[in-house]
């Protein structure tokens, strides 16, 4: 049994071996592809190793054209900023009377809650007198 167990172990080996070497080949294959359509996979090097191919390197920008776009972009920030400080309406103001009117209405909307609360406490203790009345005087 044992020795069944590491010829297996061994065929699965030699197995694994040769799935690596031909995984091995089509990556390489798969990069000089990449390579000659000048794309890079994540993390890869910017030129594929031994294929000769340089994949395109990073442009950059002269320090005038950094400068035009940079105006550019202000420009077109101005434009839209300029656009909606106009379009801003004026803070409204409340006028005396507007005041004196709204203090007026709380005052009287107030007096009526307090005058409910009253009443509602009222009609609470007089059932318990009337209670209390009809108890003594059963008794």
């Amino acid at each position: 049994m044992a020795i069944r167990a590491s010829a297996q172990t061994d065929l699965l080996a030699m197995a694994l071996v040769g799935y690596e070497r031909e995984k091995a080949k089509i990556e390489a294959t798969i990069a000089n592809i990449r390579a000659q359509l000048g794309l890079r996979g994540p993390g890869r090097p910017r030129a594929a190793a031994g294929t000769g191919v340089a994949a395109p390197g990073r442009r950059t920008l002269s320090a005038s054209a950094r400068r035009r776009i940079a105006e550019a972009q202000r420009k077109r920030w101005a434009a839209i900023k300029g656009t909606k400080t106009a379009a801003a309406k004026p803070k409204r103001r409340l006028s005396a009377a507007g005041r004196k009117a709204i203090i007026e209405a709380t005052k009287k909307r107030w007096a009526a809650f307090h005058k409910a609360e009253n009443a509602k406490k009222a009609a609470q203790k007089a059932p318990k007198k009337a209670a209390s009345q009809s108890a003594a005087a059963a008794s």
